[in-house]
């Protein structure tokens, strides 16, 4: 039977989860899309997302015993957004395993990164509910023990935060952001903004599809020359 539950396409993602399931149709559930059946896998990842945060929180906390509350959010936000759990999905080969309607395989769905994230989730939901928080805890430890290493909370600090808080460090006046123009479509819009530092007589404009992307790239950009500045004076 094509799509019998002990197929041995199953037993490779179990070797590299660390975890036998005692209810192999959970982690088969966690593997289909809405788009192929309503027994889908939306369930298991909202229980996933809520296991991952709270047990990736944990190991931060057990692994930074010197790194404060906000900095502790900045590593977890990095370890547990789309980016880095479609990773995850891909070094566990999830991609074949899925099971999409025909829609989705037809555009790409089975390398698209929301949907290799929230696979990733949707496992890690059904391992905790075929087997209680200890044995989703040793999968989420295997998962991530190498990504917990060296995180740098400093420089997972977008550039807007980064400016702001050099500049308060100094005792200056916080940067003022502008729209200086918006152009293109509804669908494409392009938003330039320019930021500046009157103190330090430092402004650069910057473009970008979101306001606030502009914001950052712009400020990323006042903050090289800050940087440069506080150098040159030294």
């Amino acid at each position: 039977m094509a799509n019998s539950l002990s197929d041995p396409d199953l037993r490779p993602l179990q070797q590299q989860l660390g975890y036998q399931f005692h209810n192999t149709q959970l982690l088969r559930q966690a593997l289909t899309h809405k788009s192929y059946a309503k027994d889908n896998n939306e369930r298991l990842e909202f229980v996933g997302d809520a296991v991952l945060g709270y047990l990736v929180g944990s190991m931060l906390y057990r692994q930074y015993p010197a790194v404060q509350e906000d900095a502790l959010s900045l590593m977890r936000a990095e370890l547990v957004r789309g980016r880095t759990l479609a990773l995850l999905a891909k070094e566990l080969n999830l991609a074949p395993l899925l099971r999409l309607g025909s829609g989705e395989l037809k555009s790409g769905g089975r390398h698209r990164d929301s949907i290799l994230a929230n696979a990733v989730e949707a496992v890690i939901g059904a391992a905790h509910e075929d087997g209680g928080i200890q044995a989703c805890a040793a999968l989420v430890d295997k998962l991530y023990a190498e990504r917990v290493q060296d995180l740098d909370a400093e420089s997972l600090k977008d550039a807007k935060t980064q400016l702001q808080e050099l500049l308060q460090g100094r005792g200056l006046d916080l940067p003022v952001y502008e729209v200086e123009y918006i152009t293109g479509a509804d669908h494409q819009r392009q938003y330039s903004v320019s930021c500046s530092v009157a103190a330090l007589e430092q402004s650069a404009s910057a473009s970008a599809s979101s306001r606030r992307g502009a914001e950052k790239a712009a400020a990323q950009l006042v903050l090289v020359q800050v940087r440069k500045q506080g150098t040159d004076r030294e």
